[in-house]
């Protein structure tokens, strides 16, 4: 999948070994050849799990965000 943030183009591929729907609460996404992450948080807000490569707090959110909007989470 593609996304733009901030005035650039990224490309990501979703890794989750389960289906994607409204319950999902944990993404694993591959971006710029590292695994990272996601976890939506109790304001339900997409963050990073700790730990490896990591991306700023707001592309990660964006990244969440469009993971939830192509899927209607």
């Amino acid at each position: 999948m593609r996304i733009t943030y901030k005035d650039a183009d990224y490309v990501y591929e979703i890794l989750n070994s389960t289906a994607i729907n409204k319950t999902t609460t944990k993404l694993h996404i591959g971006f710029s050849g590292h695994d990272i992450i996601l976890i939506k948080d109790e304001k339900n807000v997409w963050i990073q799990e700790a730990g490896g490569f990591m991306v700023e707090p707001e592309l990660a959110q964006a990244l969440g965000r469009s993971v939830s909007l192509r899927f209607r989470m």
